[in-house]
């Protein structure tokens, strides 16, 4: 009997909101559970906000979605 290990993929999604960062990683994790099965985790791989005249306008967040592939 052979033995299979688990594969997983890593996958990007960039998402925003206007109330947080917390809020914009809630979105993108939300939006890329809608298509992606199986996922494990988030990584936030970046933090940035838009800015215009002189206040935060949007919070942004690059998110790495890691999920299980099926066999």
């Amino acid at each position: 009997m052979r033995s299979e290990g688990r594969v997983a993929r890593i996958t990007e999604v960039i998402s925003g909101s206007p109330k947080s960062f917390e809020d914009a990683i809630i979105v993108g994790f939300r939006r890329a559970s809608k298509t992606l099965r199986g996922i494990t985790g988030l990584r936030v791989k970046e933090q940035r906000a838009r800015v215009e005249d002189g206040k935060i306008v949007e919070f942004r967040v690059t998110l790495e979605v890691i999920f299980v592939l099926e066999s």
